[in-house]
């Protein structure tokens, strides 16, 4: 049986390490693939295309849009950025993992077009936590930390709609979690609909004895 991938999305607040945790994931899962966004704006030096994105001009991107070509989308600083329906698709054919690393309304989005996509969202182990965190980084004044401060707390409350929650404790607990959970969620139905319809049929065409 030839197995679609499984389309895994992860998110969490800023602060939260979820780019860490899923780093170390993928150093014990090197087949898992990361996803590429696209983009409309300008490549900057060193990014190649296809690598670290797929550098599209604002009317492909929006001709992409119009037909339904990303997964999802949004606008920061006048510039689209997105996840390309068809890179995901072959990848997803071919058997592969995919992981999209996006924020919850890109994620509300990704389910909306794919139910069977698999969405995790990675906690701190408490609100506190998460504030200490985003202070220590020492890179950023105290009023643009209050502004992480408040948009964790709206993306915290959208962590009820997501399948499992990882919390971020400590970085190697949390790949193990994430590890955890992910192989289990392996025999979920929604990952097994062409084993068992492919099982249903062959009884459906096979002498059966009363």
């Amino acid at each position: 049986m030839n197995k679609r991938g499984r389309l895994i999305v992860l998110s969490g607040p800023s602060g939260v390490g979820k780019g860490t945790v899923l780093a170390r994931y993928r150093e014990e899962h090197p087949g898992v693939r990361l996803s590429i966004s696209a983009t409309t704006r300008a490549p900057r030096p060193g990014e190649a295309d296809g690598e670290h994105y797929f550098f599209l001009s604002r009317e492909q991107f929006e001709e992409r849009i119009a037909r339904g070509g990303m997964l999802e989308w949004a606008q920061y600083n006048n510039n689209y950025y997105g996840t390309p329906r068809d890179y995901v698709e072959r990848a997803l054919e071919a058997g592969e993992d995919v992981v999209l690393e996006i924020e919850v309304q890109g994620a509300m989005k990704v389910r909306e077009q794919l139910p069977e996509a698999l969405l995790v969202f990675v906690m701190p182990p408490s609100f506190g936590e998460l504030r200490r965190r985003l202070c220590g980084r020492g890179t950023e004044d105290p009023e643009t930390i209050r502004g992480r401060l408040c948009a964790a707390a709206r993306e915290l409350a959208h962590a009820h709609e997501y399948d499992y929650i990882v919390i971020n404790d400590t970085v190697e607990s949390a790949a193990s979690t994430l590890s955890r959970v992910l192989d289990g969620a392996r025999d979920l139905v929604k990952y097994n609909l062409n084993f068992i319809s492919e099982v249903l049929q062959d009884a459906q065409t096979s002498d059966v004895a009363d």
